[in-house]
């Protein structure tokens, strides 16, 4: 294990307190030491970004454990790849990973195997939930803006394409549209 000990240390609640952490990373050897009191759901977490931007080629980011640092596998995954990136180890003292070796490096590795195995379940799961929508009639998208009803009974009415768009407040080719797919609809 070689460079500087950066360590991180984060609370969920204003409740809680840092001292534990604080005290194994200091046991550890680490010279720098970001610390935060917010949610790991929280997306923004700025010590943690501060750290991440900081630490260079050969240092060690050093936690008590791996969900102090990550919200979830996939979160923790993406933060592995930028440590990994900047040539810059990972020391996890209380699950003992230490990514400066080889056996660290594996389970670090099968880490995001799994976080990105999850993510493909995730996304076909909500695949599937799309299709059974779709077929029970449920609409997606933007709820269409101009009423329908309105410009086909302006254009019944006599009114031009153009005195409809003014009327409706739209383009004239808006008004062409829905009346094109009115038509299509009918016939």
């Amino acid at each position: 294990m070689a460079g500087e000990l950066i360590g991180y240390a984060r609370v969920s609640t204003t409740g809680q307190k840092l001292d534990v952490q604080l005290e194994k990373l200091k046991a550890q050897g680490c010279t720098k030491i970001y610390q935060e009191k917010r949610s790991g759901k929280t997306a923004k977490r700025p010590e943690l970004e501060k750290m991440l931007d900081y630490v260079r080629e050969g240092e060690v980011v050093v936690v008590t454990k791996l969900d102090r640092l990550g919200r979830s596998v996939a979160d923790l995954a993406n933060i592995s790849k930028h440590l990994e990136e900047k040539g810059v180890g990972l020391i996890v003292i209380d699950q003992g990973i230490d990514t400066t070796t080889p056996h660290g490096k594996l389970m670090f590795h099968m880490i995001a195997a799994v976080a990105e195995f999850e993510l493909s379940l995730r996304y076909e799961r909500q695949m599937e939930g799309i299709a059974s929508a779709k077929q029970k009639g449920v609409k997606f998208g933007r709820k269409k803006s101009l009423d329908r009803e309105r410009i086909c009974q302006l254009r019944e009415d006599g009114l031009s394409m153009a005195k409809i768009a003014e009327e409706v407040g739209c383009s004239k080719g808006a008004v062409h549209k829905v009346i094109n797919e009115y038509i299509s609809e009918v016939n």
